[in-house]
């Protein structure tokens, strides 16, 4: 328990000592193995974790585990040099983006690390452009610099051309691949190796720089030196006029332009080898920024719409993020939450401004992947769990109910596949509902309807890694046996036409009150990914207006249900513009059946058609697999977009119909000897082929 109460002890400090940050990459480049090291070097645990051995800290969840990847970001508190340094490890398999975007939404800089044979990877630039959407100030690390192919100034020369960034390099490597031994700072222009301590704790420093090196490392640092005083005008000008620089006041410029993501700081070691994890610790406490640094946070008062911004102090009012729901067996519902400004007491009532509705945080608890420490306060900067709240779900901002505010919300992506699910066994299935209902509550991105003419329960997801990940949960944490259908593609319909003047008539005598509802409606196609817009254009009270809403809300049950193929509709817009009503006959729920009625009419005359979704595919396959693997993508409705060489092997970019793909990794396999790799990833909706519409009518 020692090392926890350092954490209790230490816990206030002051706002420019702490970091909130977050382990973002492609899959596999090394994150958790990489969070691991900065837990050891920094004293949180007292031995390093291993992925292959399965005893890491941060993944923690068994199927993580089993499988040697991340799938929920998970959150630690550890200190370095003074500094408290709040960190999240996120995932790097495309299904699990949501937990990526949620992570970045709450953090104040970002480690973005690469495989150094790999290079700028396809999930890199996707949460590259995740973290810009943030405006999330990060640096580098070009890890796996040991390994076969690795190549420091090809990686370092992609994250400019195919990220569009400004990398500023910090430490080049001494050797490469086995021969790999150590980093040259070039700020200090000291060597550093880790050749004798195998846990890397140790490490030797020295003003010698292999003759080798002598050159470029004299030239990489001129270069460094500019790029800072480029953002500077101060510096600038004594580097023009040939002054000397002194190390403090590049680091402080250069600390300046990471937070206004002018320069990136680019690091290089090996994580897996415990070798130059440290520099990049020492680069968070130097670069990154506190949320002293970001001074404030806007949001929007919702009593009046303007907008307010929020000092990120402890004297402030309080306000703060849930990016995250988590279901716990023994306290029930976690809410992990960013707390921005103000300070938060346990026992206390918040304002859950998203929902209107007044909170109690019984219990707040500091978070060590899942490990927990009960704290009584918590402060501005901090990132904690709080126990209590029921109605807040993720993205809800949270704020005294005095000084309500709405902090920027998360966006989510849309699902792509779905499967059918069954209970085993007729009596489970209160319990099935139930057990998907608290999975949806935890996961923003996993979607649960009931068709209700087949009766089937509809689980939806970003992939087939995704839902069976959710499945294999169900069974574990809630013992829940399932049958499951086959990966569903998620269709959407849509018209290509413009259609006036449909009427929608709904009138039915009873012995007593009838009904009637009367609409005409005009639709109209809308551009791709743009939606449902409903636009009322009734004049002259022909339709009251309590019974508009009415007439929208049977529009959208029409659309979800479709009307070529059972697929829910999208990008239209429908304009209500005329109608009648009865004075006693006229209810919500004639003029529902009314506006359902008219949708239904209108679609079969507007040219209906069915979108799918179309996925980024990125194979990567040695050259002699080049022609074959093109040709099945071809066969597979896919267009190639490009190639690149990367290394000994060829990287071939496509877009590919979702539907084509199922069981992709097995044919792939058999394909190239077991040899080829591939990423996928969501990228929009196009029209389906009129043939192969037809034939999936005829089914």
């Amino acid at each position: 328990m020692a090392q926890q109460s350092i954490i209790t002890k230490n816990r206030i400090v002051p706002l420019d000592k702490i970091r909130n940050v977050g382990i973002i990459a492609h899959i596999d480049s090394g994150k958790t193995t990489t969070t691991e090291r900065f837990l050891f070097y920094t004293g949180r645990t007292y031995k390093i974790g291993d992925i292959d051995e399965g005893n890491t800290q941060m993944d923690w969840m068994p199927q993580e585990r089993e499988r040697g990847i991340t799938i929920v970001s998970a959150a630690t508190t550890t200190f370095w040099k003074g500094v408290r340094i709040n960190i999240i490890d996120t995932p790097g398999h495309v299904d699990f983006t949501a937990e990526v975007e949620r992570s970045l939404r709450v953090l104040d800089g970002g480690v973005v690390i690469f495989d150094a044979e790999e290079g700028v990877q396809s999930q890199s630039e996707t949460v590259w452009r995740q973290a810009d959407k943030y405006k999330v100030p990060r640096i580098c690390f070009i890890n796996k610099m040991d390994k076969l192919g690795a190549d420091f100034e090809a990686t370092v020369a992609e994250i400019k051309d195919r990220l569009g960034a400004n990398p500023a390099v910090m430490t080049l490597p001494i050797g490469k691949e086995q021969e790999f031994k150590g980093v040259i700072d070039l700020l200090t222009l000291k060597a550093k190796y880790w050749d004798k301590d195998p846990q890397g704790i140790e490490y030797t420093e020295t003003d010698v720089i292999p003759e080798d090196l002598k050159n470029k490392v004299l030239e990489a640092r001129a270069k460094l030196i500019e790029q800072i005083a480029e953002n500077d005008d101060n510096l600038l000008n004594k580097y023009l006029n040939g002054e000397q620089i002194s190390i403090d006041e590049l680091k402080l410029s250069l600390r300046k332009s990471v937070i206004a993501y002018k320069l990136i700081p680019v690091y290089c070691g090996s994580s897996l080898r415990n070798k130059a994890v440290q520099p990049v610790l020492d680069a968070v406490v130097d670069y990154l920024p506190s949320p002293a640094d970001l001074k404030e946070i806007k949001g929007i008062n919702p009593n009046n719409n303007n907008e307010e911004k929020r000092k990120l102090i402890n004297e402030e009012k309080f306000s703060a993020l849930a990016f995250k729901i988590q279901l716990d067996p023994h306290v029930g519902k976690l809410t992990y939450t960013r707390i921005y400004s103000g300070m938060l007491e346990s026992g206390s009532y918040i304002y859950n401004v998203n929902r209107g509705k007044q909170e109690r945080v019984s219990r707040i608890l500091l978070m060590h992947a899942n490990n927990r420490e009960e704290i009584d306060k918590a402060y501005a900067g901090e990132i904690v769990a709080l126990v209590g709240p029921k109605e807040t779900k993720t993205g809800d901002t949270l704020a005294d109910p005095n000084a309500p505010i709405i902090l920027e919300q998360i966006t989510f992506p849309e699902p792509v596949i779905s499967l059918a699910i069954e209970p085993k066994t007729k009596a489970d299935q209160e319990k099935l509902s139930y057990t998907l209902q608290r999975l949806a509550e935890e996961d923003p991105t996993f979607k649960v309807k009931i068709n209700h003419e087949t009766g089937q329960t509809i689980m939806s997801g970003m992939g087939e890694l995704h839902l069976e990940i959710l499945v294999d949960r169900m069974k574990r944490e809630m013992g829940m046996d399932v049958n499951v259908g086959k990966p569903q593609v998620a269709y959407k319909e849509t018209i290509t036409k413009n259609v006036d003047n449909i009427e929608g008539k709904y009138i039915k005598q009873t012995g007593g009150h009838g009904q009637y509802g009367h609409c005409v409606i005009k639709i109209e196609p809308l551009g791709r990914g743009e939606g449902f817009k409903f636009v009322n254009k009734i004049k002259g009270g022909v339709i009251p207006s309590e019974f508009i809403p009415s007439v929208e809300k049977g529009v959208i049950e029409a659309m979800e249900k479709g009307v070529l193929l059972g697929y829910p509709m999208t990008d239209l817009q429908v304009t209500l513009y005329d109608g009648s009503y009865h004075e006693v006959d006229s209810s919500d729920i004639a003029f529902k059946i009314a506006g359902s009625m008219a949708l239904q009419e209108g679609a079969k005359k507007a040219g209906l058609t069915l979108l799918e979704p179309i996925m980024k595919l990125e194979v990567t396959v040695p050259e002699e697999f080049m022609g074959v693997v093109i040709g099945d993508i071809s066969s597979k409705r896919g267009k190639i977009m490009g190639t690149e060489k990367r290394s000994r092997a060829v990287v071939i970019k496509a877009f590919v119909p979702l539907a084509e793909l199922s069981g992709y990794a097995t044919n792939l396999r058999s394909l190239t000897e077991g040899r080829g790799i591939f990423y996928m990833e969501p990228s929009h909706y196009e029209e389906v082929p009129q043939n192969i519409i037809s034939s999936m009518l005829k089914k």
